[in-house]
C-alpha cells in the first residue's frame, strides 16, 4: 500500500539506543549535538515571537511566491549586506527544506541526478528519494581545508545532471567557497547547462573576514555566467527563529530563465500556500534584530570554540585529538583516535560520560576518525562537557 520511496530504513542505530537506555536509566546527558536555538539562551526570542501575534496578521491575502513586504525585507537584508536583490526575485516557502523541494521538482524529472557535497548535512537524501531524483556526491577535500573537487564535480557529471548544490559555508565543516572554485563551477554550469542550488543559511555567521580567496556569497555580482543560480536562507538560522517557518530563495541567473523559473515556482507555490501571513507581514520587523542575533551567536560560537580549544591544549603536545579549522557556522569537526569506529565512540561518550556527540558519518565523512560538537550550547555547561569529552577521547 506504499510507495518504494518512502521505504527507509527506520531500524534504530546504537547511539539511539545508547541515548533510550541511558535515559531509562535516569541519567543526565549532555547534548553536544544541539542545534535547535529556542534552547540555547543565546538571545531573548520571545518579543520577536510575539510579532506574529500583531492584529497586522489577522487578514488572509494570499500570494503564492510571498507578501511584496516581506519579499522587500528579503531585499533590504541583502542590500545591508552590500547585495542587489530584486525583490520581484525572492520566492518565500515555509523553509530552506520545502524551498529544496521545490526546486527538485522545478529542475529534475524522475531519474535525474543532482551534485552533492561530501562531507555536509545530511537533509537531502530524503528530499530526494520522495521526488525520485537521484544523488550524486562530489568530495570535499579533506588535506585542501575540505576545498571542492572542481575536477571530480566535473567527471561525475553526466547528461542526467539537473543541478549542483553547494553549501556555503560548509555544514559542518563549516568552510567557503574558494572564490577561482566559484568561478570555475558557474562556468562549467554554464558550459553543461546547470543550475546552482547555494544554501547560505550560515552565511552570516563566518567567525572572522573571510581571506580574499574565499567568497562571501553567490550573489556576488563577479561569479560568472551560471545560468540559474538559487540561494536559499530563512529564519531558521538567520534569526535563530526555526518555528517561526519562513524560509527564501533569491533567483539570479539569465533573464529569460529566472523569468520562466519564477512562472513556474509561482505555481509550485500556489499549489501549497505554505508561509503564514503574519510571519510574513512580520518580517521587516524581525530582520531589524539580525544585526544584533548575529552578535550574540558569534560570541557564544567563539567562546565555546576557546573552551574546546584550550581543553585540547591541556592534554599536552602529543594530544591524540585535532579541532579541524572553520571558518563559519556553529558546529566543530574533532579528528579522533582511530582505535575504534565513530559509532563505537559515541555509544561509548553516552554510556561513560553521558555525552551526546554526532559521529562523522552522519554528515558522510570518509572513514572513521571524525566527531562533531555543536557550539551553541551554554558556555559553562559546554566548557564542562568538552573537558569530559577530550579527556575520555585521549584514554586509549
Amino acid at each position: 500500500m506504499f510507495s518504494a520511496r518512502t521505504s527507509w530504513d527506520r531500524t534504530p542505530n546504537g547511539l539511539a539506543l545508547a541515548i533510550t537506555q541511558a535515559k531509562s536509566d535516569g541519567d543526565v546527558l549532555v547534548d553536544l549535538t544541539e542545534s535547535n536555538p529556542t534552547r540555547a539562551d543565546i538571545f531573548d526570542l520571545v518579543p520577536l515571537v510575539s510579532e506574529l501575534g500583531h492584529p497586522r496578521g489577522a487578514v488572509y491575502d494570499p500570494a503564492p511566491l510571498g507578501h511584496a513586504e516581506a519579499r522587500r525585507a528579503v531585499a533590504a537584508y541583502y542590500a545591508a549586506r552590500s547585495y542587489a536583490v530584486d525583490p520581484a526575485h525572492v520566492v518565500l516557502s515555509a523553509s530552506t527544506s520545502e524551498a529544496y523541494a521545490w526546486l527538485l521538482s522545478l529542475l529534475a524529472d524522475a531519474g535525474d541526478t543532482v551534485l552533492v557535497p561530501r562531507p555536509s548535512y545530511p537533509l537531502l537524501g530524503w528530499l530526494a528519494s520522495s521526488q525520485g531524483v537521484r544523488l550524486v556526491s562530489y568530495p570535499l577535500i579533506r588535506e585542501a581545508g575540505f576545498r571542492v573537487d572542481v575536477d571530480e564535480l566535473r567527471r561525475v557529471t553526466d547528461d542526467r545532471t539537473r543541478a549542483i548544490v553547494l553549501v556555503h559555508p560548509n555544514n559542518p565543516t563549516g568552510t567557503f567557497v574558494r572564490r577561482d572554485d566559484a568561478r570555475a563551477i558557474a562556468s562549467f554550469a554554464a558550459e553543461r547547462g546547470i543550475a546552482l542550488i547555494v544554501d547560505e543559511v550560515f552565511g552570516d555567521f563566518a567567525h572572522r573576514s573571510l581571506s580574499s580567496d574565499a567568497i562571501p556569497s553567490f550573489l556576488d555580482a563577479a561569479l560568472g555566467e551560471a545560468p540559474l543560480v538559487f540561494v536559499l536562507s530563512g529564519l531558521s538560522k538567520v534569526m535563530l527563529l526555526p518555528q517561526c517557518k519562513l524560509g527564501w530563495t533569491v533567483v539570479s541567473g539569465k533573464s529569460e530563465l529566472v523569468r520562466e523559473a519564477l512562472e513556474r515556482l509561482e505555481l509550485i507555490a500556489d499549489t501549497f500556500l505554505s508561509v503564514s501571513t503574519p510571519v510574513q507581514l512580520a518580517l521587516p520587523t524581525l530582520l531589524a534584530s539580525q544585526p544584533a542575533i548575529r552578535k550574540a551567536v558569534l560570541e557564544r560560537v567563539t567562546r565555546n570554540l576557546a573552551k574546546l580549544d584550550r581543553a585540547i591544549r591541556d592534554l599536552g603536545p602529543e594530544a591524540p585529538i585535532r579541532r579541524l579549522p572553520l571558518d563559519g557556522g556553529w558546529y566543530a569537526v574533532l579528528e579522533v583516535p582511530r582505535v575504534r569506529s565513530d559509532d563505537a565512540w559515541v555509544e561509548l561518550l553516552v554510556k561513560e560520560e553521558r555525552l551526546i556527540v554526532h559521529p562523522g558519518h552522519f554528515f558522510d565523512f570518509d572513514g572513521d576518525g571524525y566527531l562533531v560538537v555543536s557550539l551553541l550550547c551554554p558556555i559553562d555547561v559546554f566548557g564542562r562537557a568538552v573537558g569530559r569529552l577530550v579527556l575520555r577521547l585521549a584514554r586509549e
